[in-house]
């Protein structure tokens, strides 16, 4: 059981995001994202910033265990907008992250994340920079491409993205990509293939090449993501060598 200030930052949270609450939102979301929404309370995601940027400024004098410390009981709550919150607050404190926090953020993603947004959020941002950052830290994500935790799986190639947009971790992307060359799961490959797509626009000739190696064993949606941003002849010459060896 949480600490009673704890406790109280939980519901005082909770009451605000009750208030801002929008009846139809988590029936879009669902609809129109195809999410599970069950633990969304159905607050607008600009609304849950705003709120995260006010309750953090509260915080300022706190120290980084400290707010981690608060995170772990938002995280603890099972509610989507608490995650949120909790992985923005991880984020705000980003100049004082360091390699040992992967393992903290790692035990959130079992623990805690349960859909492609919530997953998506912690690995483009503390966890991503975390493993862009230190040496070493994401060669530590290839083996969850064989993780029975789907978004496990998915971190693996999201994770990356931090750093590849930044001109990074091309070798442990391709290493990635190759793992989950027979991925059945359909977030995961979308995963998989926007993390091609944010490496082919620093390293779009090692893109081209690794899809044309294994476009007979790509998914047709890796495919078709990961060469979004290359170039027209490029982007031809991989349609037409689909066509050829079909």
């Amino acid at each position: 059981m949480a600490h009673p200030d704890l406790q109280s930052l939980l519901n005082s949270l909770l009451t605000d995001l009750r208030a801002q609450v929008d009846s139809s939102y988590r029936d879009r979301i669902a609809t129109l994202f195809n999410v599970d929404v069950q633990d969304f309370l159905g607050v607008p995601t600009p609304k849950i910033r705003q709120l995260s940027a006010q309750y953090s400024r509260q915080m300022r004098h706190l120290s980084l265990p400290e707010v981690l410390t608060r995170c772990e009981v938002l995280l603890q709550s099972g509610i989507y907008e608490c995650r949120l919150i909790a992985f923005d607050w991880s984020f705000r404190r980003s100049a004082h992250l360091d390699a040992h926090h992967f393992d903290r953020f790692e035990s959130w993603l079992r623990q805690y994340v349960n859909g492609w947004p919530d997953c998506d959020d912690l690995c483009t941002h503390s966890l991503g920079l975390v493993v862009a950052t230190f040496p070493g830290v994401a060669q530590r994500v290839i083996p969850w491409t064989g993780d029975a935790n789907p978004w496990l799986r998915r971190a693996a190639a999201v994770s990356l993205i931090y750093g590849l947009r930044r001109g990074l971790l091309l070798a442990e992307a391709l290493m990635v990509a190759e793992c989950l060359l027979e991925e059945e799961d359909e977030l995961v490959q979308k995963g998989c293939g926007w993390m091609l797509k944010a490496a082919s626009k620093s390293y779009p000739d090692d893109v081209f090449k690794f899809v044309l190696r294994y476009q007979g064993q790509l998914p047709r949606s890796v495919v078709r993501t990961a060469i979004a941003k290359l170039s027209d002849s490029q982007r031809q010459q991989v349609l037409k060598h689909k066509a050829t060896s079909c």
